[in-house]
Parts: structure tokens; sequence; C-alpha cells
């Protein structure tokens, strides 16, 4: 196949599957409210079941809902009816997807469903189908062409289930008023738990901040600078509040009795960049690249007094770029 025809099919393809999802999106009613309100209200876990390519995105959708706060997870159709239907208790939430609706391994999980009362929300293409008559809520998908039409192998539908999943699983965390620092928690690793990353995750501790207060003599603040070994000093005032800070540069431009100065007389005041231990570390990271100016250092403050301090090099170690 040249490389002409290929990027023709491609293109079917994808105009096939973007047409199926505006007819959803176009689509999307009064179900999907009560459905996001049913897993939102749930005591216990949304179960999410299936068989084959069905089974595969009902597996992902569950991996989606877990990872962005909601207790999820994915039990097989088939495993359901050898014993895993004790894995969904009276408190769950199924969640069946299966395009036609007909899918005869799914007929356990049904009947378990109603006869312990545990909602069930269908993904289908066919309201009327066994599944979706027996559903409490039905999430009609378009039955659309498949992309590989003549073969009607599962394409367009699974685009159709994933992307409902996801539009659940989105619209349930923001029900919920899921934060970014709740995905951090379940997002430790990885580039995501890096970006999500807060100062206060990685700056270095009040012991290690260097500080000096107004009135101290110059030759003690040179003494603390060099101590500490941050190429920086920060200045309180007398109520322990940052009030400015002196860099190497504050220390070329007093070189002239440097010495007979308080640190006071040397700062530059401000300092003009700090960060709370709130904000997230790649903000930080942008704070710092600046050119107005660009810095290396910053003092972490709480209430105007510095509880911490954080170098550039901290937050390229945890990934954060």
């Amino acid at each position: 196949m040249s490389a002409f025809d290929a990027i023709a099919v491609g293109r079917r393809v994808l105009a096939i599957e973007a047409e199926a999802l505006g007819q959803l999106s176009s689509g999307l009613g009064g179900a999907f409210t009560e459905a996001v309100e049913t897993l939102f209200a749930a005591k216990g876990r949304i179960v999410c079941t299936g068989i084959g390519k069905s089974g595969h995105v009902g597996r992902k959708i569950a991996a989606t809902m877990a990872s962005t706060g909601s207790v999820a997870m994915f039990v097989h159709a088939t495993e359901a009816s050898h014993g895993d239907l004790g894995m969904i208790g009276a408190d769950d939430v199924i969640l069946a997807l299966s395009k036609t609706g007909e899918t005869r391994e799914l007929a356990d999980v049904i009947a378990y469903a109603r006869r312990f009362r545990i909602p069930l929300i269908a993904i289908t293409a066919f309201p009327e189908s066994t599944l979706g008559r027996a559903a409490d809520t039905v999430l009609a998908i378009p039955d659309a062409p498949e992309a590989a039409d003549e073969l009607n192998a599962p394409t367009t539908s699974t685009t159709l289930q994933m992307a409902l999943g996801d539009a659940l699983a989105v619209a349930l965390l923001e029900r919920r008023g899921f934060k970014p620092s709740d995905f951090r928690v379940l997002h430790p690793g990885g580039k995501l738990g890096a970006m999500l990353r807060t100062v206060g995750d990685l700056m270095h501790g009040l012991g290690e901040v260097p500080t000096v207060g107004v009135e101290t003599p110059m030759k003690d603040a040179l003494l603390v600078m060099t101590e500490k070994r941050w190429g920086i000093v920060g200045v309180t005032d007398p109520e322990g509040r940052l009030a400015g800070a002196i860099t190497d540069g504050d220390l070329r431009r007093h070189i002239e009795g440097l010495l007979d100065h308080t640190a006071g007389q040397v700062m530059t005041p401000g300092p003009k960049k700090t960060v709370p231990p709130t904000m997230l570390a790649s903000e930080a990271l942008a704070l710092m690249s600046d050119p107005a100016p660009a810095v290396t250092v910053l003092f972490v403050v709480e209430g105007g007094r510095p509880v911490g301090i954080l170098h550039v090099h901290d937050i390229l170690r945890a990934g954060v770029m």
C-alpha cells in the first residue's frame, strides 16, 4: 500500500469516528446527568464490566475513574459467572458495556444486579436490548458504522464507549470537587506526579534557611551566607518577616566599607521573588526562569516569614521541567 493510500484510509477512519463522536455529543441528555449522580452517590465501588473489546474499554474506564478519585474496579463478565460476582457488593454501582446489549456473558451480572438491587448503568447502542431493558440508566451510543464496515470490527463503537467513559470520569471528578493536589496523591510517580509536586514537597526546611536580622553586622551576615552555601542570605525585620535579601551582587555594590555596614543597609529590599509552600513546583520553576530577573534560589514564605528555601536544582532533580 502506498503512503497516499494509507493516509487516505487513516483520514477516512478518523472522519467516520469523528462524525460518530459528534452524534454522541449532540445526543447527550438527562440520562448522562442521572448516571453521574448515581455514580457520585455510590457508597461502594464503581464496577465496570464487559466482554471482548468492550471489556478492554471497561477496564480503561475503571482505571481512569480510580485515578481521579473514584473507587472503581473492573470485573470480567465471564469470570463473574465463575465466582467473581462475590466481588460486587450491595453498595456498588455496575457500569456494563456492550454495543449490542445482547452479550450472553453479561446475563449473570444482570441477574445479580436485579436480585440485590444494585444500580445498573448500561452503555449500549440498543436501549431496547436485554441489557438496555434491565438497566436503571441507559447511556446510548449511536449505532454508527464501524470504521472497517465490511468486517464490522469494533472500531467506532469502542471509540464511542471510550469517549463516553472519559466524559463520565471527568464529570464525576468535577462533581466531587477533585483538585490537582488530590490527583498528585494518586500519581506520586512519573511525569504527572513530578509536575504536580509542590514547593513544600521539595523545599529545604527552616533549619537550612540563611537569615539574619536587619541590624546584624555584615561580618556575621557573611559568615551565615558562607555557612549555608546558598549564595544568598535573607534579612528579617524584628517581627521575623522577610525584609530583603543579600546576594553576591549586593556585596559587589557595597564592597567599599562593606564590613562597616549592617545587613539592612546592604540588602535589596523585597526580595521581588518569593513563593508559598503550596505553589506547584512547575510554577516556581517558571518564576525562576522569568528574566525579570532570573534567579536560581527562592525563599519560601508564609505570612511574610521565611519557612524554607528552594534551589532550581531541587526542582530539576524531581523531574519537573
